[in-house]
């Protein structure tokens, strides 16, 4: 008897006989951690041979094969169903003998249609464009750094629409990614570091709550990167309205100064534009800058 999945990107979901719930609660049977997926958003039924996904009345509906649908539609195999920012796969699994098991760990980007896929596929379940060599190779990912990326990606979204809580919970969630990664000792991405900041800052901002730009200052000092330039646009912006980064942002310079490790001149003039930043009583921003217009 055949058998059903669903695929997230490196990630595959059994379809059991039923109902499988997707949504954003926890009470899901998939939970998709995305502002744009309701609690409630689509469930799938299994009945015999025939595999129909419904969507629930949720806000920004489902779509198969990039076509909203009205109420349900039954799956095929290779259909895509998009649910959210999220894509997934529908699969039909004819039963065979056991093969043994093959680990990916990279996905690479359709250089086409910008979706991710396993690199040694070949050939991209999306579109089907063929990968002909590897100048057409685009970036590739371990899974923990796309998953990184997407959360970020999230997040964005969460704060384009000013929900807070959502975006507390993500950068939570990441926060927890990012210390796992820590504790493995494995390398960290100064570029996707930045992103994650950028969006941790922009969250304290809007909050007005100062908990991330602590955290921000206090993540930069522990993996001894010197911020991006964003990043200290978004510590300029912010220094006046909380007092409390003074102190973190000056271990940070201090830490960086105490090194002995020579500094690109970009990273200098960071460097200096802190140190400077902490030796002046700031203007609060806040009373003269629009939300709107960093958000």
């Amino acid at each position: 008897m055949a058998r059903y999945r669903l695929r997230l990107l490196l990630q595959e979901f059994d379809l059991p006989r039923g109902t499988t719930l997707i949504g954003r609660s926890y009470d899901c049977h998939v939970t998709i951690e995305d502002p744009l997926v309701s609690r409630q958003h689509a469930r799938i039924e299994v009945e015999g041979e025939r595999v129909t996904v419904f969507d629930l009345g949720s806000r920004n509906g489902v779509k198969v094969n990039g076509g909203a649908i009205k109420g349900s539609v039954d799956l095929r195999h290779g259909d895509r169903v998009r649910i959210g920012t999220q894509e997934l796969v529908f699969t039909r699994v004819e039963a065979r003998p056991p093969e043994p098991s093959r680990t990916t760990g990279f996905l690479q980007h359709c250089h086409v249609c910008r979706m991710p896929y396993p690199r040694e596929a070949g050939a991209c379940p999306s579109c089907g464009t063929v990968v002909a060599d590897e100048e057409t190779q685009l970036e590739v990912k371990s899974e923990s750094a796309w998953t990184f990326e997407l959360q970020v990606q999230v997040l964005e979204r969460a704060l384009a629409m000013t929900r807070l809580e959502d975006a507390g919970r993500i950068l939570t969630r990441a926060k927890a990614q990012l210390e796992e990664s820590l504790a493995r000792q494995e390398t960290i991405d100064g570029k996707q570091l930045a992103l994650l900041v950028v969006s941790a800052l922009r969250t304290s901002f809007l909050s007005r709550d100062p908990h991330w730009a602590l955290w921000s200052a206090e993540i930069y000092h522990r993996v001894s990167f010197v911020p991006s330039p964003e990043v200290l646009g978004w510590f300029q912006q912010l220094y006046g309205r909380y007092p409390e980064l003074e102190a973190p942002i000056l271990a940070l310079v201090e830490h960086h100064r105490g090194r002995g490790v020579a500094l690109s001149p970009d990273e200098s003039s960071v460097l200096t534009r802190l140190e400077t930043l902490t030796k002046k009583a700031p203007d609060d921003p806040f009373a003269q800058t629009h939300v709107g217009k960093l958000s």
